[in-house]
């Protein structure tokens, strides 16, 4: 099988792998889309990824082969690859170590050694999940990135009819719009400078969209909710000064959940906001029910992901490189898919 095996530095090379067997438990996918997540963008970028390994965890496909002893799957299901409920004594690689440090220990506690960005992948038969009938493959590659919405919205103790701000319009903040128009929220404002990334936002229900470049943001915010600010405040921009305009902007003991991964120091002034009493979460895994709850979004009509993909968004896995390589300076571009 061809797979795109990360030599680094920055460097990716599709080499031609045997085809994994699957042993007794496992089944084997053929996958049909990946899509190209920030973290691996991240780990790219930073070159913190193994070397020799595959990357690739936001994905869908087909079974292909079913290991000895597997019976709840057939040939030709497909799948989502991931959601599954984990069995008795497999905790997730954020579980543990109760001392986890991401960007020094994250690659090492759960190594990509053989993952999507190939032809063929071996999992376990608890992993994935069976897709509903009117979500398409395509779609369903993108149901990691959603459960991050689903469980934002879960963290921020969101209540029906509250207000919600969103910083960041890439591919998690596009779908925690919608998640959070899907819960009911009163007004959901996008803050977004890339005009592709702005229309985008516009196109999944974002009632309004804001320029950080031309208003000052705390400002806008509070006198567009209230004289309060939002209930909530979504941060998945990652930018310099992003964590600290949505400490600034939240309302009176309202949250902020904080999704992007920053990779470097990012200023706050805790006296600015700190008589306010507001709550800070930070979230970066997902529970098998929010895996369910996406599928079942998208399902329902409630979340749609074609708002994610500009033109050229899928590409052949001969293209790897350059896709990473585009989305470390992103442009157009929002969400980028490889299909092997």
């Amino acid at each position: 099988m061809r797979a795109a095996v990360y030599t680094g530095p920055q460097q990716f090379e599709i080499e031609h792998l045997p085809v994994p067997g699957p042993e007794g438990g496992e089944i084997l996918v053929r996958i049909e889309y990946a899509s190209i997540c920030g973290t691996d963008v991240h780990g790219f970028m930073h070159d913190v990824v193994p070397h020799g390994s595959t990357l690739g965890h936001e994905y869908s496909g087909s079974v292909a082969a079913l290991g000895p002893g597997v019976t709840r799957w057939a040939v030709g299901d497909a799948i989502v690859g991931g959601g599954g409920e984990r069995p008795p004594g497999i905790p997730r690689f954020v579980d543990a170590d109760p001392r986890l440090n991401f960007r020094k220990a994250g690659w090492q506690m759960q190594p990509p050694s053989s993952r999507a960005y190939a032809e063929y992948v071996v999992m376990k038969e608890w992993q994935p999940l069976m897709l509903p009938e009117n979500v398409s493959l395509l779609s369903a590659s993108m149901t990691e990135p959603l459960c991050k919405g689903v469980r934002s919205i879960h963290k921020a103790r969101f209540r029906i009819g509250d207000s919600v701000a969103v910083i960041g319009a890439g591919p998690i903040g596009l779908l925690c719009i919608q998640v959070a128009q899907a819960a009911g929220a009163s007004q959901v404002i996008a803050i977004e400078p890339a005009p592709a990334r702005a229309d985008a936002a516009k196109r999944s229900g974002a009632d309004l969209v804001l320029d950080p470049r031309e208003v000052d943001l705390e400002e806008a915010l509070v006198e567009l909710i209230d004289g309060k600010g939002p209930n909530v405040i979504i941060e998945t921009a990652g930018a310099r000064d992003t964590l600290s305009d949505a400490m600034s902007a939240v309302r009176k003991r309202g949250s902020v959940v904080l999704v992007a991964l920053s990779w470097d120091p990012v200023p706050v002034m805790p006296v600015d906001w700190i008589a306010r009493e507001i709550r800070m979460v930070t979230t970066i895994s997902d529970e098998p029910s929010d895996w369910r709850t996406g599928l079942d979004l998208m399902a329902r009509g409630l979340v749609n992901t074609g708002p994610l993909l500009a033109p050229g968004a899928v590409v052949p896995l001969e293209d790897i490189q350059g896709a990473f390589e585009s989305l470390t300076t992103p442009s157009d571009q929002i969400k980028m898919i490889v299909r092997p």
